[in-house]
């Protein structure tokens, strides 16, 4: 009966769900286990109807009961397990021992969330005790049909296109660790990080245009996604149109493949012309209005910048005429007069071609081309440009969501600037291209409106640095953030005052994470499943790390990453326009993030500190991050931020910087004494200022703190 119906049964899924057989076939093992992830009832027929061995299926006791799946088991062979009994994997490691083939879903139930969900520890030990081999299957789509468990406002068809992808079969090798249930442990975690690797691994290769077009299929025109200050939900079909028609009369206007600046605030139309841009083969160069006139001409050197796009309202508003006025060698347009030059010749391409086939009238580009252009902070001295390709982004994107389970039924309130590389990849590329909705602030600064914000919009994920959430902390009511699912911290440490003001105020813990522009940004991330305090998470998937020693700093070493989100290269202002490719001591291709950090036994990446923030002092480096630390322990409710001057005598002598003015080095020297610091790490000088200097990212501004200490 099963040779007679297989065939058949391969004939209609191909027709109905356009599946083609994997590229890469598994090769029959004595031992092999095929572990994928879950995302509907199809998924085990459709594992062996289309991979060409004879398993055996692993499948929940619950599942087996049911009359109606018991007949669909009939055309496989079939185990039922209990995954919460200790028992039940000695079954299958029997199987295994035999030389049956074995397919297992590792998360044990079908997905409700459409991401990757919790990964039970025994399909990892039993890998790890038979020396199995471990063949990893994607599948994708399967979600969307309505065989699925997903909430109702998931999107789903009646045959959705689905896709298997076979990945490079690998091993999990026994775990060493004093006990058997460490060892099941570890072993689970290395299973969960295989998960993860999968589904990262198996994303498309696409330009951002591309997988907006993708969305807004999956999702539909009319679903509504995006809301701004304007008070305006627009939808996919919204967002293409102002994409289309912005990225058609800024094209009038410049070159091909010429980086255009984008001076515009956290408005929907911002976002649609990142991406307009992009179909008409421009490159929007995200232009820091905060970062004052010396700081924005730097920008604009280096990525040789002729034409800038912003608007007369927000020129207005923000009072950035006089900067603007300063600028030289650029155009001012704005985007009202850019809406005037739009012709009826323009509204008839856009109803009767772009609208109805957007992908064809759209400018074919790799996805190694530059998406966009961002600038760091400059913190630490004059504004890099990073040059950010499709790939990097995208890459990002899907790393994040293999650790995170963004989805339809969230919303995220954005209020960091979409020239910030965090504010732009999380905030704003990530809900568009994953269906998730967002509500996009102008400024993160207006402490008592955006928990307002919060509690009105229902909004699920909020994102912000550690200077934002502590004042956000200050001023909200305790039921503001009652909806909130996820609070992501970045840009900067995250202080262990706002840590606990958020647990103990609103019952929330921060997830940490840590990145770099040049990274797209992020690099690594604490998550539900993977989380400890004092760290900012395991490093994504697809990322590759070497830790490079640094004289005289015993803990840890300089961190150096290689990955598909890196950037393509640097512009600096030095040398315009030329597109210098990352490369450190690790070797071409790698990027030095400068920071010295340290891995703990589960690979949780705890950070010590930045090169650039050590002092020498008398011979000795000293973390200007363990002073900060030592100030914020004597005086858990100021702020404070540490710098240095030169010493004749002692080389360096540290300079601390504080809003409270109680703060002396007797309590400095107490608190050294509790952590067991160095004498040395207390500073000499102690400077009490009203406020600290922020950058319009939200982090200490460096560069004019070293200016203050060395005027002291």
């Amino acid at each position: 009966m099963r040779r007679i119906l297989r065939p058949l049964l391969v004939l209609v899924c191909r027709l109905l769900f356009r599946i083609e057989p994997p590229a890469a076939l598994p090769v029959q093992r004595d031992r092999l286990l095929v572990v994928a992830n879950h995302e509907s009832f199809l998924d085990g027929l459709l594992l062996g109807l289309f991979l060409p061995i004879d398993p055996v299926f692993v499948v929940h006791t619950g599942i087996a009961r049911n009359p109606f799946f018991r007949v669909l088991l009939c055309m496989v062979d079939y185990l039922a397990v209990d995954p919460t009994s200790p028992m039940a994997m000695k079954k299958v490691i029997r199987l295994l021992e035999s030389g049956r083939p074995v397919v297992i879903f590792p998360e044990g139930r079908i997905t409700t969330t459409g991401s990757l969900m919790k990964v039970y520890d025994g399909p990892a030990f039993v890998a790890a005790k038979t020396g199995a081999t471990v063949l990893p299957v994607r599948l994708d789509g399967a979600s969307r049909s309505y065989f699925s468990r997903v909430s109702g406002r998931y999107p789903k068809s009646l045959f959705p296109r689905i896709a298997l992808t076979v990945l490079p079969e690998t091993n999990i090798v026994m775990p060493d660790a004093p006990s058997a249930k460490e060892r099941r442990r570890r072993a689970g975690e290395s299973m969960r990080r295989l998960m993860q690797e999968m589904i990262f691994a198996s994303r498309p290769q696409q330009t951002l245009f591309d997988a907006l077009c993708d969305a807004a299929e999956i999702h539909g025109r009319s679903r509504r996604l995006i809301e701004d200050m304007k008070q305006i939900e627009y939808s996919y079909g919204d967002l293409l149109k102002m994409a289309l028609a912005l990225g058609r009369v800024v094209a009038r206007i410049t070159r091909p493949d010429e980086r255009v600046g984008v001076l515009l605030p956290n408005l929907a139309p911002t976002l649609g012309l990142v991406f307009g841009l992009n179909a008409h083969r421009r490159v929007p160069a995200m232009l820091n209005y905060t970062a004052g006139v010396d700081g924005m001409q730097a920008a604009c050197t280096a990525a040789e910048l002729r034409i800038i796009v912003t608007s007369r309202a927000f020129v207005e508003q923000a009072k950035l005429g006089d900067k603007l006025a300063a600028l030289q060698g650029v155009e001012l347009h704005y985007l009202e007069d850019l809406r005037e030059t739009i012709t009826l010749a323009d509204k008839l391409w856009l109803v009767l071609w772009a609208l109805r086939a957007p992908r064809l009238a759209a400018e074919t580009v790799s996805p190694e081309a530059p998406a966009v252009v961002l600038f760091t902070s400059g913190s630490e001295g004059k504004p890099k440009g990073v040059v950010l390709s499709h790939r990097a982004l995208l890459a990002n994107i899907a790393q994040i969501r293999a650790v995170i389970d963004f989805s339809v039924d969230d919303k995220i309130l954005n209020a960091l600037p979409l020239f910030h590389s965090f504010g732009l990849t999380a905030g704003g590329l990530l809900p568009v291209l994953t269906g998730a909705n967002v509500f996009l602030y102008p400024s993160p600064l207006h402490y008592r409106v955006i928990p307002e914000l919060a509690y009105d919009r229902n909004c699920t994920v909020l994102l912000g640095t550690s200077t934002f959430l502590g004042n956000y902390a200050k001023f909200a009511h305790p039921y503001d953030f009652y909806r909130l699912r996820y609070v992501i911290a970045g840009a900067e440490k995250l202080s262990e005052s706002v840590r606990s003001a958020w647990f103990e105020k609103f019952g929330l813990r921060i997830f940490e994470g840590y990145g770099a522009t040049e990274t797209a940004p992020v690099l690594a991330v604490n998550t539900p499943m993977a989380y400890r305090s004092g760290t900012v998470g395991q490093l994504l998937p697809g990322l590759h790390a070497k830790l490079m020693p640094v004289a005289g700093i015993e803990r840890g070493g300089v961190l150096h990453v290689s990955g598909p989100n890196l950037m393509s290269g640097y512009l600096k202002w030095d040398r315009p326009g030329v597109l210098q490719t990352p490369s450190s001591d690790a070797g071409d291709g790698w990027y030095d993030t400068g920071d010295v950090i340290e891995f703990d036994d589960d690979g949780f990446v705890r950070i010590v500190g930045r090169v650039k923030r050590f002092a020498k002092v008398a011979g000795e480096m000293i973390s200007l991050e363990t002073v900060e630390k030592l100030a914020t322990a004597a005086s858990p409710a100021a702020q404070h931020a540490a710098s240095t001057q030169p010493d004749p005598a002692r080389g360096e002598t540290i300079v601390l910087f504080t809003t409270d003015p109680a703060l002396g080095r007797d309590a400095l020297q107490a608190a050294a004494r509790e952590r067991g610091a160095p004498e040395i790490a207390v500073p000499r000088k102690i400077v009490v200022v009203d406020a600290l200097p922020l950058l319009g990212t939200g982090k200490t501004d460096y560069v004019t703190l070293k200016s203050m200490a060395e005027s002291v």
